[in-house]
């Protein structure tokens, strides 16, 4: 009889990929082609788009209350994920967002790309905040096994959690395959296209208040101011996490009019709109990975990053470091990456640190992880 797995895949929202959604895709889209032997039953919160059913294994089932609430949350993994696995009966539940169901018996993997909202309470609406950190340590306790993306937050979910190291395994992140570096002629066009012509640093993500978008901002004025340059910052992402203070930042700034947001951009521009860069800007106070870092190693562009949390993990030597709560530290450090020798020296190095990581490594590890889960 063939083995089924039951995957938790909310999150795979078409022109909506982040950090989690764009994991899922990437490591599932490979997993479940790797292993026809198995039978893989999606479960979505929505009406799904057809691109997520990888395979003639793959069955999507959609279950009701969409789930984008702490009590949606609750009502949809306690009550509807556990009343469709049983009835599916699977050899293992894969929860790819971290959310599981503790009021069903079957085997759990599940997926915690990081538990940040324990360090930074503030950085979530309070209601949220509270259902994590009222929910995850249970989690991590039930579960069969737990996977995470990085060694820090391996050693951050077993210290906070109390659970064993044995019982969470590594399964890093990767990088797209549509990330290569671009012709001088197309960064020419893309340039023309997004700045007029003018070189200009970009940031990558969502502008979260963990992202640190503020003091990067500052950072940015106070660099021009000093240098005098023509050089523009690209803020990409979508503005739902915009705050008053953030706008407060932005107006009191000497070049605002050198800052553009985008909005959110497809993958085919994001690509092109990183390639065409002089650099990348990523600055957070806390992540579990940092995939645009990994992302601009791929198109041949330099990265100022932070010396926190698992961001070296990603960068290893192959970037410039920052105190992501100084404004003059990322000041600094775009100096550094603006040097013409430093920027060299940077895209060598990132041609060998990006090596270590890829999507085809994360689905072979995510599978090790699933054949230990259900023994």
């Amino acid at each position: 009889m063939k083995k089924r797995i039951a995957i938790n895949t909310r999150l795979l929202l078409k022109d909506k990929l982040e950090g989690i959604g764009v994991f899922g895709h990437e490591v599932l889209s490979r997993m479940t082609q790797a292993h026809p032997e198995v039978d893989f039953h999606f479960l979505f919160d929505r009406p799904f788009d057809p691109m997520f059913i990888y395979g003639k294994n793959v069955t999507g089932h959609v279950l009701f209350p969409q789930a984008r609430h702490p009590i949606l949350y609750y009502l949809w993994s306690e009550w509807v994920v556990k009343r469709k696995l049983d009835e599916l009966q699977p050899n293992l539940f894969l929860s790819i967002d971290g959310l599981r169901s503790l009021r069903s018996d079957v085997k759990q993997l599940a997926v915690m790309h990081d538990i940040n909202f324990e360090h930074h309470p503030e950085y979530l609406p309070w209601l949220t905040g509270r259902y994590y950190r009222h929910y995850f340590p249970r989690f991590a306790k039930k579960a069969t096994r737990l996977a995470t993306v990085s060694e820090y937050s391996k050693k951050d979910i077993c210290q906070s959690y109390g659970i064993h190291k044995d019982k969470v395994d590594v399964v890093f992140n990767g990088a797209s395959d549509s990330f290569r570096p671009l012709t001088e002629p197309q960064r020419k066009v893309t340039r023309i296209e997004l700045t007029q012509g003018a070189p200009y640093l970009i940031y990558v993500g969502a502008l979260q208040p963990r992202k640190n978008i503020g003091r990067m901002m500052k950072a940015f004025d106070a660099y021009k101011i000093a240098n005098g340059t023509e050089l523009k910052l690209l803020i990409t992402g979508e503005k739902k996490w915009w705050s008053s203070e953030q706008e407060k930042i932005f107006e009191g700034l000497t070049h605002k009019d050198d800052i553009r947001f985008t909005g959110r951009l497809s993958q085919q521009n994001l690509v092109k709109a990183l390639g065409a860069s002089e650099g990348l800007l990523y600055v957070s106070t806390f992540e579990g990975f940092g995939i645009p870092i990994l992302e601009a190693m791929h198109v041949d562009v330099p990265v100022l990053t932070s010396k926190v949390s698992a961001m070296p993990e990603v960068g290893g030597d192959a970037v410039v470091y920052c105190d992501p709560f100084s404004v003059e530290s990322i000041r600094d450090g775009i100096l550094e990456i603006m040097n013409d020798k430093r920027r060299g020296e940077l895209i060598e190095k990132s041609r060998i640190q990006r090596t270590l990581f890829s999507w085809d490594k994360s689905a072979d590890l995510l599978w090790q992880s699933i054949e230990q889960a259900w023994g």
